[in-house]
């Protein structure tokens, strides 16, 4: 995925692949590696990872808009995932429930792999059986996979309002957040 950048297709991997390193050595310098951080959230010890994606999605969406306003960024060119909303829940359901019981995301267990845990092997194992399971039973759950598609759907497109709105709608929303989360912990 290179687009709005236009690089060669061997530069473009090149890339893909240094940013791939430099993405999981960062997860792993922030500890987000350890299968015991990762569930802290669940069990309401440790509130680090929703700390780190929101601030990730904030900063990212805040300059994606911010090159987009000022004409540096074709926004069109940037694929959006399409958006399929009862396969996406479940799919997303089933994420969860991987992800408490291994207490890795498939970002982090590569990442946790790559210093040495093996339990995380064994979930980068589990995510490719479930993704292969998937694969061989895709002819039944067809159509229950294409059901509810809304196309690239995002916030500003489904509630009709500028960006800006909802970003400092976000803004707001996670500094409460993280305030909430730093009382918590300083309580316990």
């Amino acid at each position: 995925m290179t687009a709005p950048l236009i690089f060669s297709q061997n530069v473009g991997l090149l890339f893909a692949v240094i940013l791939g390193i430099l993405f999981g050595l960062f997860l792993e310098r922030g500890g987000l590696g350890n299968p015991h951080k990762l569930t802290g959230v669940f069990y309401l010890t440790d509130f680090t990872v929703p700390k780190v994606m929101f601030t990730a999605i904030l900063v990212a969406a805040s300059g994606l808009y911010l090159l987009s306003d000022f004409g540096l960024l074709d926004m069109s060119r940037v694929w959006i995932v399409p958006t399929f909303f009862w396969p996406q829940l479940v799919g997303g359901a089933l994420f969860g429930i991987g992800f408490v019981i291994s207490g890795y995301c498939p970002g982090t267990a590569v990442a946790g792999f790559a210093s040495g845990r093996i339990d995380a092997l064994l979930t980068v194992v589990g995510i490719g059986a479930g993704s292969l399971l998937f694969a061989v039973l895709y002819p039944l759950v067809e159509g229950f996979y294409m059901s509810s598609a809304m196309g690239g759907a995002t916030l500003q497109k489904v509630l009709g309002i500028n960006h800006w709105v909802i970003i400092i709608f976000l803004c707001v929303f996670a500094a409460v957040m993280f305030y909430l989360m730093e009382r918590y912990e300083r309580r316990g």
